[in-house]
């Protein structure tokens, strides 16, 4: 990865500069994958099943989805589907088109309410995870969600580009710092010299692992540390109620948001950001920038939330969750990877060179199997490999099969 000061750089006056040469480095790779048909792919769902069977319209070949964030198979649930549609029939509308933050629809308000029971927390919901975040950070950053002034913003480096996105708005209300990956000491080093400090950081990380809790608990309760996490990979898989990595393992509180979108676990669509003090709702509907512009969440999404809601209600989520769980604990027996036993859906079979991860994703994609590339700046220079991510709707032996052929691809090599 960059250094701490050329990681920083990106965010200040020459980030453009210094992103270009970001893309320049990148961009050969992306277009490598591209060659190979790993990109822009366009699809055909026949069987209805939007994980597990999908079929290349160009070629016709017949593939499974590998890198699909629907971790418990939500997103082709009946129920779910039933909701949309419902919600669309009795609503007359896609959405109202309109400020939520003047008018909002009592179906929308019903899932505030409904998704706040659920996770023991107000929420406010959003178009995406990534629109409530553009809208949130700026106010942590400027000190108004919390006492103390404007807070230093330390940014975990491996946090989620979302949340990095938004670090030049962020360093025109205060000063923006990186830190290496679940660094405690570079963090308490920060909270000791600066009386009102906030981190930033993902709970469980799109590309494997999870932030360390414990020690974050720790700072917040010794130096009133704000926590704003993004923790959209755990949504639904966590919990007894789905509420997540983060959110059960804390006692939300005024100094704590967690932001996660609706659109991976928990099978339908939009974000919602979990409020550690219920006051803020309404600020934040007023000031949060894209969180009350006129575009949320869609009625059809709505609907398909609460149906998704019920079932999370229902002992049909804990079976979901132990196939989930079931599922990552064979795979991390057929392909130990650096955070197998870790209990969460995410995992990356490491190559280190990007093209030959690009090219291993093309045979893979020849025998049947659609596993992303990744590599630099997406993971660290060096770490390119692929990223899989396990789900409940997944046979064993359709798992069983891919780590077989990854095996024999990366044995021949």
């Amino acid at each position: 990865m960059t250094s701490t000061d050329e990681q920083q750089s990106i965010t200040g006056p020459h980030r453009y500069r210094n992103g270009d040469k970001m893309i320049r480095t990148a961009d050969p790779v992306w277009q490598a994958a591209a060659d190979h048909g790993l990109t822009g792919i366009r699809v055909d769902t026949p069987s209805g099943d939007a994980n597990n069977r999908l079929v290349d319209r160009e070629t016709g070949r017949e593939f499974v989805n590998m890198c699909s964030c629907a971790y418990l198979g939500l997103n082709h649930h009946p129920a779910v589907i039933e909701g949309a549609v419902t919600a669309l029939r009795e609503t007359g509308a896609t959405w109202l088109v309109t400020s939520t933050t003047r008018i909002r629809h009592q179906l929308l308000a019903q899932l505030e309410e409904e998704l706040g029971d659920l996770f023991g927390a107000p929420v406010l919901p959003g178009t995406s995870c990534s629109a409530l975040t553009a809208g949130i950070l700026p106010l942590v950053a400027s000190g108004h969600l919390a006492p103390g002034g404007p807070r230093v913003m330390v940014f975990d480096r491996f946090c989620h580009f979302c949340m990095s996105y938004v670090k030049p708005i962020c360093a025109e209300e205060s000063l923006v710092l990186t830190c290496d990956h679940n660094d405690l000491n570079y963090l308490e080093d920060v909270c000791r010299r600066y009386p009102s400090v906030a981190y930033v950081a993902d709970g469980a990380y799109s590309m494997g692992g999870a932030a360390a809790m414990d020690g974050l608990l720790d700072l917040q309760d010794r130096y009133g540390l704000f926590l704003f996490i993004d923790d959209s990979h755990s949504l639904s898989i966590v919990g007894e109620r789905g509420e997540g990595f983060v959110r059960s393992r804390i006692t939300m509180n005024p100094l704590t948001v967690v932001v996660t979108s609706l659109g991976k676990g928990f099978g339908t669509g939009g974000g919602v950001a979990m409020l550690g003090d219920p006051a803020t709702y309404g600020f934040l509907t007023r000031h949060a920038g894209p969180v009350g512009w006129s575009q949320n969440m869609a009625l059809p999404l709505v609907g398909a939330s609460l149906a998704s809601a019920a079932i999370h209600r229902s002992p049909e989520l804990g079976e979901l969750q132990r196939r989930l769980h079931d599922n990552v604990a064979y795979f991390d027996e057929l392909l130990p990877t650096p955070f197998a036993g870790n209990g969460l859906p995410v995992r990356r079979i490491t190559v280190g060179d990007a093209d030959r991860a690009v090219r291993l994703s093309a045979q893979l994609y020849e025998r049947g199997f659609y596993s992303s590339a990744v590599f630099f700046p997406i993971v660290p220079r060096g770490q390119a490999g692929l990223r899989i991510m396990i789900r409940a709707d997944l046979d064993r032996a359709v798992l069983a099969t891919f780590a077989d052929h990854v095996r024999e691809l990366t044995d021949a090599r």
